[in-house]
């Protein structure tokens, strides 16, 4: 979460591609699954007390995390980026402490496993190939690797969470937990990330 995810994109960039996999699909999910299996169950009363700032903070960090997206051009550092404003939704779909928020937020958790990895499996191989990460290297990738652009191109529409992959029914149920919870901060939210999936692709 904003303001101390400053470790991660770092982390992204100098971890190896096995590395980068680990920290994604795993390590990533360590805190979101401390809040859900033992501060919320644990500490109701301090839930309740913290939501509110548990959703402003991470409205502001997917609006954050979004507008960084835009002026990164390394690829790791926009898809680290990218899981940055996922997580933030995960804690939002989590405190909003019904069903349908936290059964999005769980959903939506393994999903990023999935997804992000094979993001950062596709940015190894390119980095194993041609040495660099910069996104203006990478014009005209699909008429000399057109099999690996297909995987590219739809692992980066599940990561834009787009109606038909396996993000959008558990981003869909998050924002409908969110909603029923506090209706205000999930317009906001919602609203950013509806533009971050606009921005992903640009980035990119």
């Amino acid at each position: 979460m904003v303001p101390v995810h400053i470790w991660l994109p770092e982390a992204h960039v100098e971890a190896p591609t096995a590395g980068f996999v680990i920290l994604a699909g795993i390590l990533l999910k360590l805190g979101t699954y401390g809040f859900l299996r033992f501060s919320i169950p644990m500490f109701p009363k301090a839930t309740l007390c913290f939501t509110p700032f548990i959703y402003t903070l991470s409205a502001i960090a997917i609006i954050y995390t979004s507008l960084t997206t835009l002026r990164q051009i390394d690829l790791k550092k926009i898809i680290a980026y990218s899981s940055v404003a996922h997580m933030n939704l995960v804690t939002i779909g989590m405190f909003s402490l019904n069903i349908q928020g936290i059964g999005g937020s769980i959903l939506l958790m393994l999903s990023h496993v999935l997804v992000s990895s094979a993001l950062f499996l596709c940015v190894g191989v390119l980095y194993d190939r041609h040495k660099t990460r910069l996104v203006r290297y990478y014009g005209g990738l699909v008429s000399t690797m057109p099999n690996f652009s297909t995987i590219f191109f739809f692992s980066t529409l599940a990561n834009m969470s787009l109606p038909g992959t396996s993000r959008f029914i558990r981003e869909f149920l998050i924002l409908v937990g969110a909603f029923q919870r506090y209706s205000f901060s999930s317009h906001i939210s919602s609203a950013w990330d509806d533009f971050r999936r606009d921005v992903f692709p640009l980035a990119i």
